[in-house]
């Protein structure tokens, strides 16, 4: 017991709250805050992810041009994605796609899949001395397709600046179905600059296309937002599943945690463009390129009926702890 305040949300709680006007009108939002400088929004009605990560104050995300977009507005045809696509801290790529929109054995898949755009169900929200828990279910399923349950959980310490996330994916279906999933997240400014330090734990990476390997001597190097930069991505083989940020200005970073055995491919997205401006750190079970490339090259994951999938992923804001 805190014998100088009066009620807990004083300090720390959560409040949920709901958007009005434009294209985010009535979506709902769930404002948590440790009481010790770190606060997340996560965003109900987009697949509960993580719209803003802030710790003191200072933002740590991207939030693109589009905003807040309700799931009402997706456009699901081919790069259409982009058009509801608010970035925010961390948006969940997959179930069934990821990466480039592709035709996969008959199959139109969109960028990125469909399950960031899709409202969680059951969300709730409980605490006790150690934690805030959140807990939300989001279904991706359709009828003579996929039916595939996502079931989330977040644990934000009240002791230290983290967030634990883990993800169960059941195929509650009676086939076999595919499975992608990407942790796409997305630092931003002022926690993101050309001297921000980028720590990345392996060794030379793959790039993607030849813009890419152009760029490859200066990867994990920030540069000045500028006017027509075209986006890199690199592929590395984690050894220990570990990555972050580190601004020195501003003393603070960001260290992502998770299992490589869970998620065995990181994707670095690297965006220098004037207003685009955003360095992705993106943990995965699969490499951004289409379900159609993976199905070609025998890369292509899978879950059986009644098959569960376990995802661990830590982030965490405090400076101690940006130890590589």
């Amino acid at each position: 017991m805190n014998k100088y305040i009066g009620n807990p949300m004083q300090i720390r709680g959560v409040e949920e709250h709901r958007l009005c006007g434009g294209k985010g009108d009535g979506m709902r939002l769930f404002q948590i805050r440790n009481g010790k400088g770190l606060e997340i929004t996560v965003s109900a009605d987009r697949c509960a992810d993580i719209s803003r990560l802030t710790y003191k104050g200072v933002n740590f995300g991207y939030f693109s041009p589009c905003g807040y977009v309700a799931p009402s507005y997706y456009d699901s045809v081919g790069a259409g994605f982009l058009k509801s696509f608010t970035a925010g801290f961390f948006t969940t790529c997959g179930l069934t796609a990821v990466g480039s929109p592709c035709n996969d054995n008959g199959e139109e898949l969109p960028l990125h899949g469909s399950i960031s755009n899709t409202p969680a169900e059951n969300i709730y929200y409980t605490d006790d001395d150690n934690f805030i828990y959140l807990k939300a279910t989001v279904r991706d399923a359709a009828l003579f397709a996929h039916k595939l349950l996502l079931k989330r959980e977040y644990k934000i310490s009240l002791s230290n600046n983290s967030v634990e996330l883990c993800d169960t994916v059941t195929n509650t279906g009676s086939e076999k179905s595919p499975f992608m999933m990407l942790y796409h997240c997305n630092m931003g400014y002022p926690l993101l600059c050309e001297d921000t330090k980028v720590y990345i734990d392996a060794g030379e990476p793959v790039p993607r296309n030849v813009r890419a390997a152009e760029g490859l001597d200066k990867c994990r190097k920030m540069e000045k937002p500028q006017k027509g930069f075209e986006e890199q991505c690199y592929y590395y083989d984690m050894k220990k599943g570990r990555a972050g940020v580190f601004n020195e200005e501003i003393g603070a970073g960001l260290l992502i945690e998770y299992n490589t055995s869970e998620l065995p491919c990181f994707t670095e997205w690297k965006m220098m463009g004037e207003q685009e401006y955003v360095l992705g750190l993106e943990p995965g079970n699969c490499t951004p390129d289409g379900r159609d490339v993976l199905r070609r090259e025998k890369r292509l994951k899978f879950l059986e009926p009644g098959e569960k999938a376990v995802h661990h992923i830590k982030h965490i804001t405090n400076k101690q702890e940006m130890i590589l």
